[in-house]
């Protein structure tokens, strides 16, 4: 296995492996309007792969987590989206290989997303205009992100923004939905009757190896990503993502991940960052359980009933100042007065800087006090 520090021809030969390993979806040509734009069309370029050759899985199967549990280890990273009591749990180990899932959690149409190249894994609402939309790969990057399109207009939409930017749909935006990346035991032992997608995709692929071995490197350059990179912090180091009210603002793991919780404010939303050590990287080691621990986040409003509260970190999770009760990284309060309650997610990503800074320029940086 090549590693890829920084070596187009690593990464590229990783986009072949992808479109030749097992079976290979049929590639579908696009029929995109292109006469509709928001971006410079020569900044949308080849990833590798042709549309679909990275296939979206579109009829997901899931296990229970005591199932999947002989071939996920503890720490690995897992996508965990919970609607209405409908908790699944995706494993990057299989993101990575497909990158899309069109599934449907309590009734709602969704689109879990996972883009190796900025290390964002995103949850997107699939009803636009009353019309459910499917997606798959295009086989193109913007802004070294995966750029999607959806099988009803063939409109392009970038990954990191859930936005229209080339097609019948341009300027369009996919409602968030909250999701966490975090260990799969945390979503087991929280989640003991939820659901985690099945290794059986109908796909033929090495689930449980990163085809980009090294890649999450803080100081090494991104692949096939054009123009001036942010220089405020390295290029590949992780940030938590957060935008309120159009006011976007980074968090850099390493301050956040020496506080164990952050309060903050965005356009006048009080917001704290949980950060909880121990799960692991799906982009350093070939073997994803090998990988080096890299820790996960969540963000939350820190109001239960209407009354505000201040959060540290402990062994067990995160306790509240206010009233003793433990809280875990679901924001569910498992122990305390406040047994039972539930702090209200708040959408965000963990991705590399220069994904993050890329998309969002005017972004500001959260500096510990």
């Amino acid at each position: 296995m090549m590693s890829t520090d920084g070596s187009g021809r690593a990464l590229a030969a990783t986009a072949l492996a992808l479109v030749l390993a097992g079976s290979c979806a049929e590639a579908r040509e696009l029929r995109t309007d292109t006469s509709k734009t928001l971006v410079p069309l020569s900044d949308i370029i080849s990833g590798g792969p042709p549309p679909d050759g990275i296939p979206a899985i579109d009829r997901p199967a899931f296990v229970a987590p005591k199932a999947a549990s002989a071939w996920l280890t503890p720490k690995e990273p897992v996508l965990a989206l919970e609607i209405d009591g409908d908790a699944r749990a995706y494993p990057l180990r299989i993101l990575m290989w497909h990158e899309i899932v069109n599934d449907t959690v309590a009734a709602r149409p969704v689109a879990v997303t996972y883009c190796p190249l900025c290390n964002s894994a995103l949850v997107y609402d699939r009803v636009v205009d009353r019309r459910t939309l499917d997606f798959g790969t295009s086989g193109k990057l913007y802004k070294s992100d995966l750029v999607m399109y959806d099988r009803q207009t063939h409109s392009l939409w970038a990954q990191m923004e859930g936005r229209a930017i080339v097609g019948e749909r341009v300027g369009t935006r996919l409602g968030r939905v909250p999701a966490n990346t975090i260990a799969f035991e945390d979503f087991k032992t929280t989640y003991p009757n939820g659901r985690v997608l099945s290794r059986e995709t109908g796909h033929a692929r090495a689930y449980g190896r990163n085809p980009y071995e090294g890649y999450d490197r803080p100081d090494s350059r991104p692949f096939l990503f054009q123009g001036a990179i942010d220089t405020r912090r390295p290029p590949k180091e992780r940030v938590i993502g957060i935008i309120v009210d159009g006011a976007a603002r980074a968090y850099p793991w390493p301050v956040v991940g020496q506080q164990g919780v952050v309060h903050d404010t965005i356009g006048g939303e009080r917001l704290v960052i949980f950060y909880r050590p121990g799960a692991l990287s799906a982009l350093d080691e070939t073997n994803i359980e090998a990988s080096q621990a890299i820790g996960a986040t969540a963000v939350f409003t820190p109001v239960v009933d209407g009354r505000p509260l201040t959060f540290a970190p402990i062994a067990e999770g995160f306790r509240d100042r206010e009233t003793g009760s433990t809280w875990n990284l679901f924001g569910h309060a498992r122990q305390g007065p406040l047994a039972g309650k539930r702090l209200r997610p708040v959408p965000h990503v963990d991705a590399f800087w220069f994904a993050w800074a890329a998309f969002y320029p005017a972004t500001s940086l959260y500096t510990a006090p």
